[in-house]
């Protein structure tokens, strides 16, 4: 069989609730998203009675570790014991970071459309602005590299990389893509399936 791998976003934070674009922006957990990763440690050790003898790995932003450290309680291990991947960061909006799309269009009209017309493809304006095309392909080898059972925490950028490397699906739909962050992506390198 596959490696077995649980792929995590981290949870919610209050620029996810305001919807600014936080890329690669350090935020924090908000009480929402640390219910929301308490939970998802708690399902991880039902569904997967065995989970201590996984390999744990998440990006290095401080939302990711700590859904990770929240993670690894809800599911009775030790916070730490987990590596972290820059592989797995989110991917970077450029000068967008920090605003909503709103802001975004009222400082350039007319960006939100450009961004709509290919999103997939789409690089930010800013030194640091990354298209998710990008972002999988930094991400890629990091996936191929896995040979041992691991919990992965994540960003939403990366989860749609996920689809469209494993699940095939094309670069309009991941992008568009909501991914969730109080599930849980269980992938055994046949089938996606959010738990």
């Amino acid at each position: 069989m596959a490696t077995l791998i649980y792929f995590i976003r981290h949870g919610q934070t209050d620029w996810n609730a305001t919807m600014r674009l936080q890329g690669q922006a350090d935020t924090d957990l908000n009480p929402v998203g640390r219910a929301q990763a308490d939970r998802n440690g708690e399902r991880l050790a039902k569904v997967q009675p065995d989970i201590a003898s996984f390999r744990f790995v998440a990006s290095p932003l401080k939302r990711t570790r700590e859904t990770m450290e929240r993670v690894r309680a809800g599911a009775g291990l030790p916070r730490r014991g987990y590596l972290t991947d820059p592989r797995l960061i989110e991917v970077h909006f450029g000068d967008w970071q920090g605003k909503t799309l709103e802001e975004v269009e009222a400082g350039r009209p007319g960006a939100t459309a450009e961004r709509d017309a290919d999103k997939w493809h789409f690089v930010p304006p800013g030194t640091a602005g990354e298209s998710y095309d990008r972002l999988m392909s930094r991400f890629r080898p990091f996936l191929d590299e896995i040979a041992h059972p691991t919990v992965c925490v994540t960003h939403g950028g990366i989860i749609r990389a996920v689809f469209r490397i494993a699940g095939g699906m094309g670069a309009t739909e991941a992008a568009a893509l909501i991914v969730p962050q109080d599930r849980i992506l269980r992938w055994d390198g046949v089938k996606l399936e959010w738990l």
